[in-house]
Parts: structure tokens; C-alpha cells; sequence
């Protein structure tokens, strides 16, 4: 594929992030964050694109290298590259050929079910996005410079020709920026919306002050939340870098391989894929432990972004009252705190953050489909549930615990700050 217009440069498809080298792929992911370059860079002087630890080339790989992401698993890789002159990458889409819809959390089982009753085949599709991952992020990863926006175009439209040539019946940019979904939309992708909670970090000072900014009953009932955590004789530990040992792996992939196979029958990452991480990105890993006389019985595990804590898993070998808030939400949260991080995204669904002070934010992906008739069809349903999608968040959002006088100003006081 060649670009139409514009300097001169090429666009084609490459079944490994191997077959891009390390410097060049984080030049369009995390452009002006080189490897060596530490997340505390932050404050006025803070690079303009954040930095994201799911669309680096360390984690990729290890998806890849691991065979979690493999054609084995059914995400075949398939990535976009868009070349300039000199036959570097200026910009990348990270896709995947897909023989189903697992992994992905913005669902279309319906769509294909319908789409093969009515005599369609909706597998193979090209899915962009980071398998396994419900993280909104940049999916058309683009390198500095003035034409950066024009790569983005250039990348959406050659999505949509990619998908002509196999034959597919379509491709979902799933769990995108607001902006790139605009500009798909454009292009002629349909539009659709979900929702997920995040925790705000509006300034505070510490966890306490984030507990002064809720109503009474809210902030009482944290409380005892998480003294019914610490006094069940459990230790709490945070493991970054070379904390993150082969053993502290080993106890968490169980914890892992317990809630995968009760939430999904088949957990998505292998123990390989664990390791690796920990080899190539373990200073912005976060595994929030708890102990119990010396050994591991529960733990989550988060990624450190330059403005967001991203949690990802959790799993425990004991029921203990209360844990999993205490160590996939409290923690986060206050870690985030702690280290002046903007936000904590805690992953997909969950009404149950409202009360903990996790907001309703919406979710943006956009859908190209072949089929002119299944197109009419799914852009008449998407229609209907932006609105509703709209109107629950409107109405879920009168359900935060925060002060009337805090809710009112984005989550508190502006006289506190």
C-alpha cells in the first residue's frame, strides 16, 4: 500500500513488533520517552505525549515471544507500518488477525452471530489494539513532527483497505483516544462508546485527604473497609524493579491462573510471558502483595504510565474480607497519590468503584465493516447505545460519595487545593 499524496512513504504489514526494531517502534509509541528516560520526568516540564507501558515494544514482545499473543491463540499479528522517505517507521498500528472475540472486552458476539446466521463469515477479523488489555490508549502511534496528523489519517484509511484486500469482514479499533476515534469516524468507521471507572487524583495531598472530600457515610465506610483488611495479620509489600523476583512471579501467576480459569476457563497469559515482562520493563510494573506469615496469598498487579496507574490483575488464595478492595483499589489509589500520578484506571466494569471513588468515564472504539447492508444494520444499533451509554454515565455519576460541595467542583472543594 503507498500513501496517495503527501511526502513520499509506504505502508505495509509486518507479522512481528521483532521485525521493527526497539528504538524505532517507541519513537511512534511513547514518542520523546526513550527507555532510558525516568517516569518521574514529570511536572511543568512533562513531555506532551504520556508515557504508556501497554504500547511499548518490551510489553508487546513479551505478548509475542510468550505465544500469548500468537496465531496459536488466535491474535495472529498484523501490524500497520506507515514508512516515510527513508524507509523508517513514522507511525504504527498495532493490529491482530483474530479467529474470535476473546480478549477484548468491547464485545461482538452479537455481530457475529448475527452476520453468520444471515450466511457471512466474521472470522478472520483484524482487531487493533493491545491483546488482553482494556486500557484506553493511543491505537495509531504516531512520531513527532509536523505531520504526525496526517499519519493518523493515512494509518485509519489504510486500515480499511487492509481489510479489502484479505476479505475480512471488518476491523475494530477498540479502547481508543477521543481524538483518534474522531478522526476514524471520519474516515467512515462507525462510532461506538462504553464505560469504565477511574479514580481522579484532583491534587491530593494524601489518602486522607481524599477521604475529607467524600460524605461522612462514604469515607466511614472506607474506613472500616480497610481496617478489616489490616487485621487479618497480613503484611502489605509494593515489588517494582528488582523486587520482582522469579518468586514473587511464581505466587502471583498462581493467584492469577486461579481467578483467570474461575472468570474466563482459560487464563490468556502464560507464565513465560510474566517472566519476560519482568526481565525487560520491571521499573514500571507495580505488584501490590499481601503476605501472611511470610508468604504470598493474594496480589495485583499494575503498570506504571507517566500520568496513570494502570491496574490489570488479581488473584488470592485465601478469602479475606474486604483484600481485593484494599489492594486493587486503596493501594492504587494511594500509591497514585503518593507518586502525583493524574489517575488510576482499575479495568473494565465494576459499578462497585462509585462508591470508592472511582468515576464513570467514557470509552471510545470505532468499527469498519465490509458489508454494506451489515454496516446500515450495526450503525442503527450503535446509534441507540451511545445514547444509552451517554445516559447511564450521566445518571451513575449522581451516585459518587463525594460531598455536594466537592461533586460540585469535579470531586472537591477548590478551596482545599
Amino acid at each position: 500500500m503507498t500513501q496517495e499524496s503527501g511526502e513520499p512513504a509506504t505502508v505495509r504489514v509486518v507479522g512481528s513488533v521483532n521485525e521493527i526494531a526497539r528504538e524505532a517502534w517507541d519513537a511512534c509509541a511513547n514518542p520523546g520517552w526513550p527507555s532510558s528516560l525516568p517516569l518521574a520526568a514529570r511536572g511543568e516540564d512533562a513531555l506532551a505525549t504520556p508515557y504508556d507501558p501497554f504500547l511499548s515494544h518490551d510489553f508487546l514482545s513479551a505478548l509475542e515471544e510468550s505465544g500469548s499473543a500468537s496465531d496459536t491463540t488466535g491474535w495472529l499479528p498484523r501490524h500497520l507500518v506507515l514508512d516515510g522517505a527513508d524507509g523508517q517507521p513514522v507511525a504504527i498500528m498495532p493490529c491482530y488477525l483474530k479467529s474470535h472475540s476473546m480478549g477484548e472486552y468491547v464485545f461482538d458476539h452479537g455481530w457475529a452471530d448475527a452476520y453468520e446466521r444471515a450466511g457471512g463469515a466474521y472470522y478472520p477479523k483484524l482487531q487493533a489494539s493491545v491483546p488482553f488489555t482494556p486500557v484506553t490508549g493511543r491505537r495509531l502511534l504516531v512520531a513527532d513532527g509536523d505531520a504526525a496528523e496526517r499519519h493518523r489519517a493515512v494509518l485509519a484509511a489504510a486500515g480499511a483497505q487492509l481489510g479489502n484486500q484479505l476479505g475480512i469482514s471488518s476491523l475494530h479499533v477498540t479502547f481508543a483516544m477521543e481524538h483518534e476515534w474522531e478522526l476514524f469516524g471520519r474516515a467512515g468507521y462507525l462510532l461506538r462508546n462504553d464505560q469504565q471507572f477511574h479514580f481522579v487524583n484532583e491534587g491530593y495531598r494524601d489518602f486522607d485527604d481524599f477521604l475529607s472530600a467524600l460524605a461522612s457515610r462514604k469515607r466511614k465506610a472506607i474506613r472500616r473497609e480497610r481496617r478489616c483488611a489490616e487485621t487479618n495479620d497480613l503484611e502489605i509489600v509494593h515489588l517494582t524493579g528488582a523486587d520482582l523476583t522469579e518468586d514473587a512471579w511464581d505466587a502471583f501467576y498462581a493467584f492469577y491462573m486461579d481467578t483467570g480459569s474461575r472468570k474466563w476457563g482459560q487464563p490468556y497469559l502464560n507464565r513465560d510471558f510474566f517472566s519476560l515482562i519482568g526481565e525487560r520493563m520491571a521499573d514500571r510494573l507495580l505488584l501490590i502483595m499481601a503476605k501472611r506469615e511470610g508468604r504470598y496469598i493474594a496480589g495485583a498487579l499494575n503498570a506504571i504510565g507517566s500520568e496513570t496507574l494502570y491496574g490489570r490483575y488479581w488473584g488470592a488464595l485465601e478469602e479475606v474480607p474486604f483484600l481485593h478492595f484494599e489492594l486493587c483499589y486503596y493501594q492504587a489509589m494511594e500509591y497514585g497519590i503518593d507518586h502525583g500520578l493524574r489517575m488510576v484506571e482499575a479495568g473494565a466494569q465494576g459499578e462497585h468503584k462509585l462508591a470508592r471513588g472511582y468515576r464513570p468515564t467514557i470509552t471510545y472504539s470505532a468499527h469498519w465493516l465490509r458489508d454494506p447492508g451489515f454496516r446500515r444494520a450495526v450503525e442503527d444499533y450503535l446509534d441507540r447505545e451511545r445514547r444509552q451509554v451517554a445516559a447511564d454515565r450521566d445518571a451513575l455519576t449522581g451516585f459518587l460519595p463525594f460531598r455536594i460541595e466537592d461533586a460540585a467542583n469535579g470531586g472537591r472543594d477548590d478551596g482545599d487545593l
